[in-house]
């Protein structure tokens, strides 16, 4: 997998866990867990990779090739 490819999972998974926590703090509505149940295991899974990616995403920021 190049650096690219995985730049650009972070991405879309750091949008996806921002754009639910948006809707669970102005609406109070998890989409996550409405989509496949409140902490079953594809929701943990799910919520475990926007962590990863969160991790990844600010690492990328104290590299030096983002710098």
């Amino acid at each position: 997998m190049t650096n690219k490819t995985l730049n650009l999972i972070v991405l879309i998974l750091l949008v996806i866990g921002g754009l639910n926590w948006g809707l669970v703090g102005f609406l109070n509505y998890d989409l996550v867990a409405s989509i496949f149940g409140a902490m079953t295991l594809i929701t943990r899974i799910i919520y475990s990779l926007v962590g990863i990616a969160a991790i990844f995403g600010l690492i990328g920021l104290f590299t030096k090739e983002n710098m």
